[in-house]
């Protein structure tokens, strides 16, 4: 079998006065750039699971053309989030003119089985690599599923993690590559809509895995490649972060990746992250304002409890030489337009590396998008299009759409002018010469 793996790549905003408005700063057309150029790290980890008896392609969807869709595979895989369905609906509907098994999956799918399964003749629902092997074996004898559905059984063993195949990409064109350490989240925010939803248990992969996907890229790169750790919440499990600080280490990489607030408890731990190569956490701080953070993690208000400390973390996590990444969410429920000016003046306080500013986006499957479904507050039901973090499709609490939308565009300005970008980073570089200075 011919099989062919496309990812629905690259950014997607409705709003274009905001994208215009975000590609005009340097700071966020940059950013922009490294996460289009990021390969799809789940379809590669499926592709590591097909036989050398099969052939197997992967691309970019941007690569290839509406009007010359490709005819040569017998099967294609695409994986997609909520943003990129419509668009994934429609290549589906192409390969399938021409007479191409079409397998849809991803978090989308998971969360959408039924939509899917219109599009598709198969559908995965949860991980895929627990099913994968079935789903090959089904192809070559002609008897593949309408859906195969990986929550029905035991969450996947990462002790039996492919190798991805990152043969596939052409290393010249990637300036960044994502390998994985963990899947889950401790934490459960009701807005979010990544791997815990594809399985909410959470699960380290074993140290000598992740080393030896680090090991392939570096040979397959020629050097030392930049790569973006594909995790929700990398140092959670304490334990095996301190083993993977010490293994990557030796590996003279740098790297990114997203984690929570709490690693400003553990300065030991701090050291070993900086010491691995670590250049810069992304951390889901959401809202200065504790208030505004209630409810917001639905197990424990972990992060509303958390809020008061926010500025002493961010300085000490950064004194290690580590830059932060602050995400904030703007239109939470009891947030008023004065929450602008809240993040504008704790980010100019806390001297975080950089920000990410984000709307509050209530995903399909998620259980925010049911409680504003319930509450009414969904402006335009099934608009899959705009779950970008960029684009609204709700009804805030306290303000209107629009006092939303002029807001965040200001917030923007002002947080990613050139010369907010350059203070941010002389204020960095400050933190961190003093903390070196107190490491020697």
């Amino acid at each position: 079998m011919h099989l062919g793996l496309i990812a629905m790549s690259g950014l997607r905003v409705c709003d274009n006065e905001l994208l215009k408005l975000g590609l005009s700063f340097p700071a966020v057309a940059s950013r922009a750039k490294e996460i289009e150029a990021l390969p799809s790290l789940g379809l590669l980890t499926l592709a590591g699971m097909i036989p050398d008896k099969h052939t197997k392609e992967y691309y970019e969807v941007r690569d290839l053309r509406r009007s010359a869709v490709p005819t040569h595979f017998d099967v294609v895989f695409i994986s997609f989030l909520s943003a990129t369905a419509k668009e994934a609906y429609q290549w589906a509907s192409a390969f399938r003119e021409i007479g191409t098994t079409v397998i849809l999956g991803g978090l989308h799918v998971t969360l959408n089985p039924t939509e899917a399964s219109q599009h598709a003749d198969c559908i995965v629902i949860g991980e895929g690599e627990p099913v994968m092997p079935q789903i090959i074996e089904d192809l070559e004898a002609g008897q593949l599923r309408s859906s195969y559905n990986a929550k029905q059984g035991r969450p996947f063993d990462f002790q039996y993690a492919p190798m991805p195949a990152f043969d596939l990409l052409s290393p010249e064109r990637y300036t960044r590559f994502t390998v994985q350490t963990q899947r889950g989240c401790p934490l459960s925010c009701s807005f979010c809509a990544s791997s815990i939803r594809l399985s909410p248990t959470f699960r380290v992969k074993p140290v000598d895995k992740v080393i030896a996907e680090i090991q392939m890229l570096k040979n397959l790169s020629g050097g030392p490649p930049f790569i973006e750790f594909a995790d929700d919440n990398t140092f959670s499990n304490r334990k095996h972060a301190r083993e993977l600080m010490k293994a990557i280490t030796k590996e003279e990489i740098r790297w990114f990746t997203e984690t929570d607030i709490s690693i400003a408890d553990d300065p030991e731990l701090l050291k070993m992250i900086r010491a691995a190569g670590c250049v810069e956490v992304l951390i889901g701080l959401e809202s200065p304002d504790a208030q505004s953070l209630n409810g917001i993690e639905t197990k424990t208000n972990w992060k509303a409890k958390r809020a008061d400390r926010y500025l002493r973390a961010i300085e000490t996590i950064q004194s290690h030489g580590i830059a932060v990444n602050g995400c904030f969410v703007l239109g939470l429920d009891g947030q008023s337009p004065a929450a602008f000016d809240t993040v504008a003046d704790f980010v100019a306080r806390s001297g975080l590396f950089d920000v990410q500013i984000t709307y509050l986006t209530p995903f399909p499957g998620t259980p925010m998008y049911q409680q504003l479904t319930d509450e009414g507050r969904i402006l335009v039901a099934d608009a899959h299009e705009r779950c970008t973090l960029f684009d609204i499709n709700f009804q805030p609490t306290d303000m209107s759409v629009e006092q939303l939308r002029s807001g965040f565009h200001g917030l923007m300005e002002r947080l990613y002018h050139p010369t907010a970008v350059r203070k941010r980073t002389r204020q960095f570089w400050s933190q961190k010469r003093q903390g070196l200075n107190l490491d020697s």
